[in-house]
């Protein structure tokens, strides 16, 4: 009997399955057989494998080739799976040894050529492996940086299969890229201190930054709404270690790590066009399903401009995420959920000519376009806004001012010094932003003072704030409370965030 046996990773979501595959080589009509559930990509393997294997002056088994991807329940997709299928049939064919690939997990795909190309889900494929107990990992030289953030497994890369063929048969080994595995925060970034006044929008800014409030920024064409969104990162604290494998991983499954370095600490931010599908914001697919927009700006910011002029339901459809944190997709092929905790910042005009603002006499909208145009912004999702500010036109003395406005790392000092605030009082609870405190906390451990609540159920008992809204305002003022050095919140942070909230 010849029997070869490699090892590789089924992703589904950011969650990994171990494969194991088994090639049998037997006598018969010369045949390719693929069996496990696999897809049309996974299906293009044979002859990927063949003229790899040709190319790299091996012998392709002229019997036949039944090759089984175990557990066979399990749906397959995707080209990674190439490089394990060529070794186990060398395996079986007589051509490899089986000892030096016991205990390794193999990603890649093969070019004709035989070279080994980078594939989709490196990270969260090791993560898997590493959880199954196997330490060693073999994969393409482009995926390498990537695989080295997984620092508890051995990682072995090379060009092309001939290469991997050397090392296997004689230990040979061609030496490993040398990259800065420093995880790092210096990256060429926009800066806070280019924002000409805005002084409200700035502050409101730094607020959502300290608290993880959510955000809409009001205000016509050219008034720096999208300058603020855009320097948000800016403000945000570095991610952690465990924050930035979380971010590397989800971006890798979506394939655009080639726009973010795997070792960035700094938050990401994702701004889709207005025109974005609901599919391309909260994630999906027919064959694999990826993560959308809201995921790949999880711990960063997920910025839409022109949020009014987004097709029905796509702003609706980050309610789920905006509650949970998690986004959660349904199709026939499976259901999978990705992380999606994010700060959302929308900009809007105030009409739709965007001049209405001011005294309005540049307006040529009428008042009932005017109400269409903002409606278009649901009560549901309105209500889930922590703040809502007008971002006002730039005046002339702010324009001819030649100081500069604080830079991004003064406000980021503030910041740090306000989540460092909450994460102490927050040290035995399961939550760390002010903006994550369950309704039922609120209401028991963490009230602002007596006069503040008295305030809130005022405006409750006048139906001018839904239970939602009463719960964001005592979230806000706790941020503001931090902000301000304030040990618990006081009518004055109260009533500060109900004008932030109501706008």
């Amino acid at each position: 009997m010849s029997l070869g046996q490699t090892t590789c990773v089924a992703l589904h979501g950011l969650d990994g399955a171990i494969v194991t595959v088994e090639v049998d080589i037997a006598d018969g009509l010369p045949m390719y057989s693929l069996l496990g559930l696999p897809d049309a990509a996974l299906n293009e393997s044979r002859d990927r494998v063949r003229a790899a294997l040709i190319n790299s002056n091996e012998v392709w088994p002229n019997k036949k080739v039944t090759v089984s991807l175990s557990p066979a329940w399990l749906p397959k997709s995707g080209s990674g799976f190439d490089l394990s299928i060529a070794l186990a049939i060398l395996i079986a064919h007589g051509a490899l040894p089986q000892e030096p690939l016991e205990d390794v997990v193999i990603l890649g795909e093969l070019a004709l050529d035989g070279r080994i190309r980078s594939v989709r889900g490196v990270l969260p494929a090791l993560i898997a492996a590493y959880k199954s107990g196997i330490k060693r990992a073999l994969v393409s030289p482009e995926n390498y940086g990537e695989a080295s953030l997984m620092t508890q497994m051995e990682i072995l890369t090379f060009p092309n299969l001939a290469q991997v063929l050397r090392f296997l048969r004689t230990g040979e080994i061609t030496s490993a890229p040398q990259l800065d595995l420093e995880l790092s925060v210096e990256e060429v970034q926009p800066d806070f201190s280019d924002v000409a006044g805005q002084t409200r929008a700035r502050f409101a800014a730094e607020v959502a930054a300290s608290g993880g409030h959510h955000l809409l920024l009001i205000g016509p064409p050219g008034a720096g709404k999208t300058m603020i969104a855009a320097r948000l990162p800016t403000i945000l604290p570095a991610l952690g270690i465990d924050q930035a494998l979380e971010v590397t991983a989800v971006h890798s499954i979506a394939g655009s790590l080639g726009t973010r370095s795997p070792m960035s600490l700094v938050a990401p931010i994702v701004s889709p066009h207005h025109s974005a599908s609901r599919v391309a914001m909260v994630g999906g697919g027919s064959h694999a399903i990826k993560p959308g927009a809201c995921s790949l700006a999880h711990h960063g910011v997920l910025f839409i401009d022109e949020a009014p002029e987004c097709a029905v339901g796509v702003l609706d459809s980050l309610r789920q995420p905006l509650e949970s944190g998690t986004i959660t997709i349904a199709r026939s092929v499976g259901s999978i959920t990705f992380p999606a905790q994010f700060l959302l910042v929308l900009a809007a005009n105030p009409c739709p000519c965007g001049k209405f603002t001011g005294k309005g006499r540049a307006c040529i909208c009428s008042s009932l376009a005017v109400r269409r145009y903002l409606g278009k912004l649901s009560g549901p999702l309105m209500d889930r806004i922590d703040m809502r500010v007008q971002v006002e036109p730039v005046s002339r003395t702010e324009m001819a001012q030649t100081e500069l406005g604080e830079s991004s790392a003064v406000i980021r000092n503030r910041v740090v010094s306000a989540r460092a605030t909450a994460e102490e009082r927050f040290a035995n609870e399961s939550w760390k932003l002010n903006s994550q405190i369950p309704s039922r906390a609120l209401r028991t451990t963490y009230k602002p003072e007596r006069a503040a609540m008295n305030f809130l159920h005022d405006q409750l008992e006048k139906e001018l704030l839904t239970a939602r809204g009463l719960h964001k305002i005592i979230r806000l003022s706790w941020t503001l409370a931090d902000l301000a050095g304030h040990t618990i919140p006081n009518l004055a942070d109260v009533q500060r965030a109900h004008q932030l909230r109501e706008g």
